[in-house]
Order: structure tokens, then C-alpha cells, then sequence
């Protein structure tokens, strides 16, 4: 069951990942707090809060990300594609999009089993 956030919390959180760009600080002044609540208290305070909404905030790049992946696959000589296709990986990676391994293991020929070993 979430809990039941202040309004100044709850603007905080709205404002963290849009008008702050994740700037802790600019949302806390965004949303109205003093500048004399800490940071880390506010941080605190609302940490399970603040994870979910990096993973919301995450989860709704991750078609970006996978459009990035295409058009590398479409038009691999864009400037920068590398490093975009690293970050659009590790995001898709964050957000539970992880690419699939499969192992093969073969065996050939059959056990042998050994008598034991006799002291001398």
C-alpha cells in the first residue's frame, strides 16, 4: 500500500525528472521547500519514492533506446553511434531488457569409472 505523500512531496516528485533534470536540489526549490531542509533528509525521506520514479522515468526512455539500437542496425555510420548504442544498451539493460544467452554443452563418450586406488 504507498503511502500517503505531502503536497510538497509529491510536487518534489513531479518535478524531479522534469523542469529539475534530476537536480535534487533545484527540485527541492521547485516544489517549495526551505532551503534550510537538507538534501539528504529529503532524500531519506523519500527514497523508495524517489527509485520508482527513476525507474518510471527509465522504463519510458527505453523506446528511445530501442530506436537508437534500429537505426544503428539501419544507418551504423551516424556520428556517435557508438556511445549512443553503448548507453541505449545499458539502459535497455536497467530496465529489465536484457539480451537472451544461450548455452550448448555437448558430451561425448561415456564415464569411466576407476577401481580405487591400493596403499602399498
Amino acid at each position: 500500500m504507498a503511502r500517503q505523500l505531502t503536497e510538497k512531496q509529491q510536487a518534489f516528485l513531479s518535478v524531479l525528472f522534469d523542469e529539475a533534470q534530476g537536480n535534487i536540489t533545484r527540485a527541492k526549490e521547485l516544489a517549495g521547500y526551505s532551503p534550510n531542509v537538507k538534501n539528504s533528509e529529503l532524500i531519506n525521506s523519500l527514497k523508495d519514492e524517489i527509485l520508482e520514479a527513476t525507474q518510471t522515468y527509465m522504463a519510458s526512455a527505453a523506446p528511445q533506446a530501442a530506436v537508437a539500437m534500429v537505426s544503428g542496425i539501419i544507418d551504423p555510420t551516424q556520428l556517435g553511434m557508438r556511445d549512443k548504442l553503448s548507453a541505449a544498451k545499458e539502459l535497455l539493460d536497467r530496465t529489465g531488457l536484457v539480451k537472451t544467452e544461450k548455452m550448448q554443452v555437448e558430451a561425448s563418450g561415456g564415464v569411466m569409472v576407476l577401481p580405487p586406488k591400493q596403499s602399498s
